[in-house]
């Protein structure tokens, strides 16, 4: 067996995106490392925090620039936005980082920036508006999944992306996850007009292939939202949202092809991780 314990342990932090307040927003695992390690060893840490993502940092050189992956308890993906969140709060908060400079991470979406300002942190991501078609086969399972029917459906760079006819209704979909987890996509975004003052749309977010029934606040989801609402209502600065049980607001800026994400963080947690290789079974 392969040296397993480190006595020094990993850090690893359990910090709240997009909230104000504890136990609320979407929790992340964020483990600060000094140097990067493989992608299994990644996932089975992923699986062991069971959160929606973890958020594996690892300094690229130049200050204020990391190399950034995220997993699920199941899979990798490609944007997280409440983890990045996370780890940007993270960084911030254990001195690691010039809070008055961007923090750059290089991700396997490209260069995310992030930019600490006043209680909150914005990110700048790439948009990925809904633009592609969804077949009428996929339309019906989805609205037997969701047990609904939908008014608009429409495909995003990652996403299928589907409008209903109000907050209301959003709300009390209670879907069939089995079938949902039948159509192939990372997840599948709902969305209204919001009905409450001071906030523009709301939305709800669901990825059971990837091991999540109900993320409770995207990020990456707002890439799509945001220029969608914002040419429906016709303005770039919006507020989103999330009615998941926990529920979060995304504040969001469309400037061209890029989205301003910008929300708090609050950090719940503080451990470490004694276990840095996986073993080697010998048979």
């Amino acid at each position: 067996m392969h040296r397993l314990m480190n006595p020094n342990g990993i850090p690893i932090w359990q910090v709240d995106a997009f909230a104000a307040r504890p136990f609320s927003g979407n929790p992340a695992a964020i483990c600060l490392l000094e140097s990067p390690r493989d992608a299994e060893w990644m996932q089975q840490v992923a699986a062991e925090m069971n959160l929606s993502e973890t958020a594996f940092v690892v300094p690229a050189g130049p200050p204020n620039e990391f190399r950034l992956r995220w997993f699920t308890p199941a899979v990798e993906v490609d944007l997280c936005g409440h983890a990045t969140l996370g780890a940007a709060h993270t960084l911030i908060e254990q001195k690691r980082v010039d809070p008055s400079r961007p923090i750059l991470f290089q991700t396997r979406s490209g260069c995310l920036s992030c930019q600490h300002d006043g209680a909150s942190i914005r990110m700048d991501f790439p948009a990925t508006p809904p633009s592609g078609s969804v077949d009428p086969a996929t339309v019906a399972n989805l609205e037997a999944a969701l047990g609904i029917a939908v008014d608009a459906v429409a495909k995003s760079k990652e996403d299928v992306f589907a409008v209903v006819d109000s907050e209301q209704t959003l709300r009390r979909v209670s879907p069939d996850y089995s079938r949902l987890a039948e159509i192939e996509t990372r997840g599948v975004i709902l969305t209204a007009t919001s009905s409450a003052p001071g906030v523009d749309f709301v939305s709800r977010f669901f990825a059971p292939r990837c091991g999540i029934n109900e993320d409770p606040v995207t990020g990456s989801a707002h890439c799509c939202l945001a220029p969608y609402w914002s040419e429906r209502l016709g303005r770039t600065s919006l507020t989103g949202y999330q009615a998941s049980p926990r529920g979060g607001f995304v504040h969001t800026q469309v400037v061209g092809d890029r989205v301003q994400l910008s929300g708090q963080a609050v950090t719940v947690m503080e451990s470490r991780f004694l276990i840095d290789s996986l073993p080697v079974t010998k048979h």
